[in-house]
Parts: C-alpha cells; structure tokens; sequence
C-alpha cells in the first residue's frame, strides 16, 4: 500500500491496542506501543533508500528482502526492543507484540496488491501479488480517516477500530470476489489461458488486465463487470544471438525481468545503434504502457545506455536514455 495509507493503518493498530488491559492501564506503554505501531507500519519500506541509488536496484529489492520473514522478525524485535530502552519500565512482551503486528500487517496488505511482495522468502523469491487491492485504495483509507476522526471526537477507540477493520475485512472479500469473476469470464473469452494479472484501479468497477495464453499476449479492461480487449501481442521468445544476450546482462534489463510477470519484447534497428526494449503488459493508460526497459547497444556490441522505470511519453524516455548514460558516482 501507499505511505499515507500505512500510517493510518498505524494509528488504528494504537488505538486497538487500548483493547489491551496492559496498555489500558499504563499510559506509559500505550504512548510506546502507539510508536511503536506507527514506527512498525513503516518499517517494511525502509528499502524506499535504494531509489538515491538507481531504478534498478530499486526495482530488483523493493517490498523484496525487506518485507521477507526473517526481515518481518528482526523489525518486530528491533523496534520494540529499540522504544524499551528509552522506557524500560514497561512490559517489553506488549510492546512487541503490538510493533510486530504492525509489521505483519503491512507485509499482509501489500500482498493484495498488483505489485506484491517477496513476502516468502528465504524459501523463494517469487512475487506475491493477488491484484485484487489497487496500492492506493480511497475506501480503505477514507474509513481509516472515519475512524481517526470518531477517535478525537470522543469514540472508544479499541471498538471503533474493531467495527472498521470488520467492514474493510468485507470489503477485502469482496474484492476478491470481483477479481475471481473476472478471471471466469476472461477464461470464457480466451482459449488456453496460462496466466492472468489483474491491476484494480482506484475505481471501484474497473481494473486492469493482462493475458497470457499459448500463442499471444491480451491486455484490456474489466468495467461494470464488462471486459473489454484492447491490444493484442504475438507470443514469441526472444533471439538467441549475442546482441540479445548482451541486452539480458544489463542491470536494467535483468532488474526489470526479475519483477515483470508479463511484457513484451521489441528489437529497433537505428544508424549507429540497436535497441532493445522491454514492455510491462500490466500497466497500460491512456494508449500507453508506462514501465518499461530499454537498452542501446551500438554496432561493436557495447553498451551505450539504458534505463528501466515508469515512463508516460517517449520524450521523457529519450531524456532519461541520455541522463543514464552519464556516469554515476553509486555505481
């Protein structure tokens, strides 16, 4: 999920806390547990660092080791631990216990997500993205805005935050729901299905998708329970040859490939150079596909430049090729 949207998720987790007779009755520990949820629903996306550094590196581990079981542990433990050495007086056990739910829970929602998470590593490395929950959805945050506002104007917070996580666990199965119906209905139009990405948008009733079957790629859009095709994409491996395989080493190249479940490749032949470009098929608006990896290899088979990340117009794309030449003093 978005930051805003982990915050708020930290402000509910202190008030359920009050529901806790330790933390209810020591207000010292509530003020600590009340950090340490806000501290602990943020923690996860401390790799947000690596953008300083470069998109690929970026791309490559972001929601990866950081939001893995190990990692999900260690902030627990690291958090909490960190808080009761400035209050040593409180019960530690509560303290963790409230921090470490906060962690789990933001590991847990951005599963839902079209972008997912390495949320199962060290046992593997695949994405986990249900894309049933879009990053940032307005009625998950809208009710959390509800239940802060009930909260200052004199609510009980513990209950307040139970009736509101009760109706956003409905809206979840709802959610789902929707998804699974698109999925039948798109098997139902497409022959053959291997795979099918769904990205729900911050409209309720229409959701992005992207179609992988025996011989072609299919991207359209679900509206109102209506699904509509919009492109269509021969299925075809890449070139076996040494440009290619050159193209495949590149840092932005292989960062982009390790977090693409479905794209499309296209090779470019100019004067000087060639170009490979590599095409995100899950995130198309407005007539355009927005992440994508491109590299320029010139005619003695060297690397020129290249550059992965979201794009909206090929102008900007072209600006970035030029700025990613340029050396960088991270690399």
């Amino acid at each position: 999920m978005d930051t805003g949207t982990h915050i708020v998720m930290g402000v509910a987790l202190g008030g359920l806390a009050t529901l806790d007779p330790a933390v209810q009755q020591d207000p010292t520990l509530y003020s600590a547990v009340m950090i340490g949820t806000l501290v602990g629903s943020q923690a996860p996306d401390s790799d947000t660092i690596l953008k300083l550094r470069n998109n690929a590196v970026y791309i490559r581990h972001h929601r990866g080791a950081t939001h893995s079981i190990p990692a999900v542990l260690f902030w627990g433990v690291a958090i909490a631990g960190l808080i009761h050495v400035f209050v040593p007086e409180v019960s530690f056990l509560h303290l963790w216990m409230w921090t470490f739910l906060a962690v789990i829970l933001h590991v847990l929602v951005d599963v839902f997500n079209a972008y997912g998470t390495q949320a199962y590593r060290p046992f593997t490395r695949r994405w986990v993205a249900y894309g049933f929950i879009n990053t940032f959805d307005p009625y998950i945050f809208v009710m959390h805005i509800i239940g802060i506002v009930a909260w200052i104007l004199g609510a009980n917070p513990g209950y307040t935050w139970l009736l509101i996580y009760f109706v956003i666990f409905l809206y979840y199965i709802k959610r789902y729901i929707d998804k699974r119906e698109i999925v039948k209905k798109v098997k139902r139009h497409i022959p053959e299905v291997e795979q099918i990405v769904t990205s729900p948008t911050m409209k309720q009733n229409v959701w992005r998708i992207a179609v992988t079957a025996k011989d072609r790629y299919y991207v359209g859009r679900a509206e109102n329970g209506h699904i509509h095709f919009i492109d269509e994409f021969e299925k075809k491996p890449l070139p076996e040859e040494e440009l290619t395989d050159m193209a495949l080493k590149d840092k932005n190249i292989s960062a982009f490939l390790s977090f693409s479940p479905v794209y499309r490749w296209e090779i470019n032949y100019f004067d000087d150079f060639t170009e490979v470009r590599f095409i995100d098929l899950r995130y198309r608006s407005n007539g355009h596909y927005s992440f994508v990896a491109v590299v320029q290899i010139d005619d003695n088979h060297r690397i020129m430049t290249s550059y992965t990340g979201w794009i909206f117009s090929e102008k900007k794309l072209q600006r970035k090729l030029v700025i990613e030449d340029s050396p960088s003093p991270f690399n």
